[in-house]
């Protein structure tokens, strides 16, 4: 008996005969078995590789066979935009079986959804923090409505678990599994890691129940087509996209929002027909275009990061990169969603604009030839989200026993061998700040904690992650997307111009209080603005570019312009040897000591030479001293620190980074300070850095 025969008749019916089917992908069969045994599963492969399918239709044929009645599966995504793009596939296969599907997030409105809770779905596709509105909600009887659950798919798992989203989410679980009054079926879909083992662990935690990572081998008798280019600007990036595969459809990713509108203005200019997606677009605007390339011809639509998962915007010919992702996981997402027709290849062109990037793009590139692909490390001691949870269920249950939060929370994930005391303590400090209030061992939000997070219904606490204000900005009634306050800079009686869409806009009217902007057409040029705090390169990537500077080691095909900077970089470094760092005094009193340790280890390393200079500025290759007395002095220091081991691995932690916890008040600030530390060590970017030898150099 093959794995198919397994599957419910009804269903191996509509495979075969409604979908036209004449077999399933490897990991679509390798999924049935482990699935309909009820075990827990990580589900791995590469971008259009299967992964919906091979996760709904073994649970699909559990529901037909058990009978399952009501809500009695979720489908969880990190983006409101991939929940679109799978609410009508799905939607499918489940009329196909009788059965129903519905779809819950932000942009759904108040009748659909009472509607769902009326008549419950099937299946339900949702984002975490939609769940966590449901459970807190006045409106959502959650005991009646998620009773029948039964199992829990997780999309793209990658992107929840290296952030607080992926704890948020667990939580969550833990709390379903509570209100079910059962242990939940955990299945993971996910691109390429490097740790599936960990992942699974992370979403299942440490237990007897069978689990397993499904990850069979993916023949392919075509080999990728990467190459790399040097081009300059961004303006003659959109030249040689205008130029190249004219016909085909291509797909560019740029690293920024603002270079996104960019890119989109001068590839308009130059006559392309151009797409844009970002995340600050309106949903309707975002879809428009998503739907629009989906179904064209010769044509390209610029994106961020959006339409690295796995939104659905049809067969490409060519993925392109302005510059580089940070991590190749980012760049196997992005390269894994070409080559999807039979023989055809997988293909990624990289335009590096600026020199910084081109070695980025040159030493991911090199760490994918060697096989590499990060691992997904969740941040560890997320107390502060322990305290969101805590407010989450006393809105859920309109109060709680002080003790209480144990059963709800479970397994506690995050908190491997937790000592209760400290959790405790959070809820002591939570309860004496006035963020919960304790009525003879009853629990209740209390008054400072309706004043700091109950405005629109205690918005604040269903997301844990900090956003900018933005301003919605409106053409008439239509809403274009939002934009970060600075895009409004006027300057004397001139009304500002913004990019948005890939159009330029002109400010009419900004209503300030509502934080609405209305604009109309111009041909005018302007520009976006969207803070973001710059993104720290990781110490694998930076070693990376060291071996590609010091000749050790090449990357992928290059263009000729792309082999002569290469070059010509090789030889301003020519001082560079691999198992070593350099100080290199310039004769101007700088000394700059190349360590490649990445943005956090160098801030560490900084942080402890305090003193050996009048300046020290550090950034992800190096350390620079400005001002130095005697290089002998600061090499005997760096000597010296390099000798203390572990002590002087932790970044040193300033404001900057309490904002990244958003819920940093509710933590007391020895349990506040001793949470960033742990997530800031660098112990093994350390060790590693202090068993390398420091040369000094001498350049003119």
């Amino acid at each position: 008996m093959s794995a198919f025969d397994r599957l419910h008749p009804v269903l191996q019916h509509h495979i075969v005969n409604s979908l036209g089917w004449s077999s399933l992908r490897p990991l679509q069969e390798a999924t049935i078995e482990p699935v309909l045994d009820g075990e827990d599963a990580i589900l791995l492969a590469p971008t259009a590789g299967g992964k919906t399918e091979a996760s709904v239709f073994p649970v699909l044929s559990r529901m037909l066979s058990g009978d399952w009645r009501g809500l009695s599966v979720l489908y969880i995504c990190p983006l409101k935009a991939l929940l679109n793009n799978l609410d009508e596939r799905l939607a499918h296969y489940a009329r196909l079986t009788g059965r129903r599907v519905a779809l819950w997030h932000g942009d759904v409105g108040a009748s659909r959804k009472a509607k769902i809770l009326a008549e419950p779905p099937d299946l339900l596709l949702t984002t975490p923090e939609s769940l966590e509105v449901m459970l807190v909600s006045s409106r959502v009887d959650h005991r009646r409505f998620f009773a029948e659950l039964q199992c829990v798919i997780v999309d793209e798992i990658h992107a929840f678990a290296g952030d607080d989203r992926g704890w948020h989410l667990l939580y969550l679980l833990e709390r379903l599994n509570r209100i079910a009054g059962r242990r939940l079926q955990r299945l993971g879909l996910s691109a390429t890691v490097g740790n599936p083992e960990e992942l699974l662990v992370w979403l299942v935690g440490n237990n007897d129940h069978p689990r397993r990572v499904i990850n069979p081998p993916v023949e392919s008798s075509v080999a990728p087509e990467v190459e790399l280019d040097w081009v300059g600007s961004l303006a003659n990036a959109a030249i040689v996209i205008s130029r190249l595969h004219r016909g085909e459809k291509r797909l560019v990713f740029c690293d920024s929002r603002a270079r996104v509108e960019e890119l989109t203005l001068e590839l308009r200019r130059l006559g392309v027909r151009t797409f844009v997606s970002h995340s600050s677009l309106s949903a309707e605007e975002r879809r428009a275009a998503e739907a629009a390339f989906s179904q064209g011809e010769n044509c390209v639509i610029v994106a961020t990061s959006t339409l690295e998962l796995g939104i659905d915007v049809g067969d490409l010919d060519r993925v392109i990169q302005i510059d580089a992702p940070y991590s190749v996981a980012a760049f196997l997402q992005r390269i894994g969603r070409t080559g999807r027709r039979p023989d055809s290849s997988r293909n990624c062109l990289f335009l590096a604009t600026r020199e910084d990037a081109f070695l980025r793009a040159a030493g991911l590139l090199q760490l994918w030839s060697e096989g590499f692909v990060e691992p997904i490390v969740p941040p560890p001691l997320p107390m502060h989200i322990f305290a969101q949870q805590v407010m989450g269920l006393c809105l859920q249950e309109s109060g709680i026993a002080r003790q209480d939060w144990r059963g709800w929370l479970g397994r506690l994930p995050g908190f491997k061998n937790a000592d209760f005391s400290d959790l405790d303590a959070i809820v002591d400090f939570m309860i004496g700040r006035g963020l919960l209030h304790d009525d003879e061992g009853v629990l209740s939000m209390g008054s400072q904690g309706e004043l700091e997070f109950g405005r629109k219904n205690f918005m604040e606490l269903f997301s844990v992650f900090v956003t900018p204000p933005l301003v919605k900005v409106f053409h008439g009634k239509q809403e274009l997307g939002q934009v970060d306050q600075t895009s409004f800079t006027i300057k004397g009686n001139e009304s500002s111009i913004m990019i948005l869409g890939g159009r330029a806009w002109m400010t009419k009217y900004i209503d300030w209080p509502r934080r609405v902007a209305y604009v109309e057409p111009t041909h005018l040029h302007g520009r976006s603005q969207w803070l973001s705090a710059g993104q720290p390169m990781g110490f694998k990537l930076c070693q990376a570019i060291a071996q590609v500077l010091a000749g050790d080691g090449s990357p992928v095909r290059l263009s000729k312009r792309a082999a002569q900077l290469l070059d010509e970089l090789r030889t301003e470094f020519e001082w560079l040897t691999p198992g070593q760092t350099h100080l290199v005094d310039d004769d101007d009193g700088r000394v700059t000591w190349w360590t490649f340790g990445g943005g956090l280890l160098n801030a560490c390393l900084a942080a402890h030479l305090e003193g050996a200079a009048d300046r020290i500025v550090p950034d992800n290759w190096t350390i620079r001293f400005q001002e130095v007395s005697t290089d002998q002095n600061l090499q005997r220091r760096i000597g010296f620190l390099l000798t203390q081991g572990g002590g002087a691995a932790t970044v040193p932690l300033d404001e900057e980074f309490v904002q990244e916890l958003k819920f940093a008040q509710c933590l007391p600030d020895r349990l506040r300070t001793r949470e960033l530390t742990e997530r800031y060590r660098v112990n093994d970017e350390f060790e590693q850095i202090a068993r390398k030898e420091v040369v000094s150099v001498r350049v003119s």
